[in-house]
């Protein structure tokens, strides 16, 4: 059994921490367990539960009439929920219960149906996207075990580079990114997915992958001359300095814009100048995306 903080379950449900708690003081459906100090944890059911809550609360249920209900019929409800937008948030809390349970079979199950149902594409931006928002946020508090970390990327990695084969746009846009990641980053899925959505968009793409020393970036540049660089940082080694990083990105393209997104661009509060350009939401990415 896994366990999650308050903040884990904010970050996963969409519900705020503080009506977290007050939820757990009126209803009976949350018992966090607590560390000798007194600080709330959940455990692999819990946050199970919560997501299902959260789910029939955002379309409509009172928690009031939630917290009678047992597990079957919240299940049921859940079933019936019709919006689509309920459908897609249905899909990707079943894949993050998946995740936290271990099911491999399941969660690729749940993934070639809506490839099936919906393809590629809209699999990748309507379910694979959102569910790497979420865990994405787990990744860097090291609140997912290698073991589920290992099991969501090496599935998605295989369906991004489907959806990546598959792209055949009919536009084409005269410009060129060079996507990379550095030296001890290993999370390579949204660096995937900004490769298919680059692509799907008639961008033409240098992807070279993770963990690349910044010499072969610069060597790779040099020769190809991109008209940006990409790079997304979740989760890096112990040695890595942000710093030294963007210096360093500053020296070798003074010239070309460098697009750096990702968790550690949220906490970084230094200024930054040309050539480096921070993108901080998924919002922000898909404003860059619409101005290439």
């Amino acid at each position: 059994m896994h366990s999650f903080t308050i903040k884990d379950l904010e970050n996963l449900s969409g519900i705020k921490a503080h009506t977290i708690r007050i939820w757990e003081q009126r209803y009976t459906f949350l018992k966090p367990n607590r560390t000798d100090t007194n600080i709330r944890f959940y455990s692999n059911e819990e946050l199970k539960k919560l997501l299902n809550v959260a789910l029939l609360n955002k379309f409509g249920f009172k928690i009031s009439h939630i917290d009678k209900m047992n597990e079957a019929e919240i299940s049921e409800k859940i079933l019936s929920l019709n919006q689509q937008e309920a459908l897609q948030d249905r899909i990707v809390n079943t894949l993050i219960k998946n995740m936290v349970d271990l099911d491999v079979e399941t969660f690729e199950e749940v993934l070639d149906d809506f490839i099936v149902a919906r393809g590629i594409e809209k699999t990748i931006s309507q379910i694979i996207f959102p569910f790497l928002q979420k865990i994405g946020i787990l990744w860097l508090t090291n609140h997912i075990n290698p073991g589920q970390e290992h099991l969501v990327t090496n599935i998605i990695r295989q369906k991004l580079i489907v959806g990546i084969e598959s792209v055949r746009s009919t536009i084409k846009i005269n410009k060129s990114v060079l996507l990379f990641l550095p030296e001890t980053e290993y999370h390579e899925l949204s660096l995937l997915f900004m490769n298919y959505m680059l692509k799907n968009k008639g961008v033409s793409t240098i992807y070279l992958g993770c963990s690349i020393p910044l010499k072969d970036v610069e060597y790779l540049a040099t020769l190809k001359k991109p008209d940006y660089i990409y790079t997304h940082l979740t989760s890096v080694g112990p040695r890595f300095n942000f710093d030294k990083f963007i210096v360093a990105l500053s020296k070798a393209f003074p010239k070309t814009p460098v697009i750096i997104s990702g968790q550690l661009t949220n906490t970084y509060e230094k200024k930054i100048l040309p050539p480096i350009n921070f993108k901080k939401s998924y919002a922000e990415v898909m404003e860059f995306l619409s101005e290439i």
